[in-house]
């Protein structure tokens, strides 16, 4: 019995944790009117995780996501802005092969959508390589790229785990979302690309 309620007093605990994570990420993204705040706000909660997932539960957490977000703000929206800028060039791109009636450039469309993949890939390593090394932001997107190609498993399984985790929680209790959407992407992002770093570290990346 006292392992139950043990158990269940660790899911709450975690449970106000990634709700009141994702609130502060929710919040100080419309600090920043969403295009200034969201990659600066995405930077703290994902500095938060690191501390989380490192073992430092206890941390404050509005001061640590704080911190992070007014330090890295302009290099945050750095690297969002660039690899926004990537993603809406290659989505043009696409459109324009496609209008095309020519067979060329049709084939030639899916090496724009190769394009895509390996942007996806670069997202997904992206803030948890900014949080946890420091480098700079070309620095991060090669890096993440490096990752995310010579841990393909882990990469295929961090794809299969969020896309499973967030099509179960909008077919079900869609409003959990607002509370965790955010927070629990980026535990187990966070997590994931951890299990690679100490085999970085040496070489200072």
């Amino acid at each position: 019995m006292n392992s139950f309620v043990n158990g269940y007093y660790q899911f709450a605990v975690w449970a106000m944790r990634l709700a009141y994570l994702n609130i502060l990420w929710f919040v100080f993204t419309l600090v920043g009117l969403f295009f200034f705040g969201l990659m600066p706000a995405t930077a703290g909660m994902f500095a938060v995780v690191r501390k989380w997932v490192s073992g430092d539960t206890d941390i404050p957490v509005f001061q640590a996501f704080w911190k992070s977000y007014r330090q890295e703000f302009f290099k945050a929206n750095l690297l969002g802005y660039i690899l926004a800028g990537i993603g809406y060039l290659l989505y043009i791109e696409l459109q324009i092969l496609r209008a095309q009636e020519n067979m060329v450039y049709f084939v030639a469309s899916y090496g724009v959508i190769a394009l895509f993949i390996v942007l996806l890939i670069v997202l997904l390593y992206s803030f948890p390589i900014f949080v946890h090394f420091n480098i700079s932001t070309l620095q991060n997107i090669k890096w993440a790229f490096v990752i995310g190609v010579i841990h393909p498993i882990l990469t295929i399984a961090l794809i299969a785990i969020l896309l499973f985790v967030h099509y179960v929680t909008f077919i079900t209790i869609p409003a959990l979302l607002f509370f965790f959407g955010g927070s629990v992407t980026a535990f187990i992002l966070t997590w994931g690309a951890s299990k690679t770093f100490t085999k970085y570290e040496p070489s200072n990346v």
